[in-house]
């Protein structure tokens, strides 16, 4: 899944492509709904210090 993230996100960068832009949103939303369901956070200890 990241692999499709980061070329999304890479493919945006380059063309400015909106649909581009959309898909890397939607893959970084199926990441993290799936970190959730599992009780894992990729962002580390950050994440907890917005909620302090």
């Amino acid at each position: 899944m990241r692999r499709l993230r980061n070329f999304s996100w890479n493919c945006f960068a380059v063309t400015g492509s909106i649909d581009a832009y959309l898909l890397f949103k939607e893959t970084e939303m199926i990441f993290t709904d799936k970190d959730e369901k599992n009780g894992t956070n990729h962002e580390g200890s950050h994440r907890s210090e917005e909620n302090e």
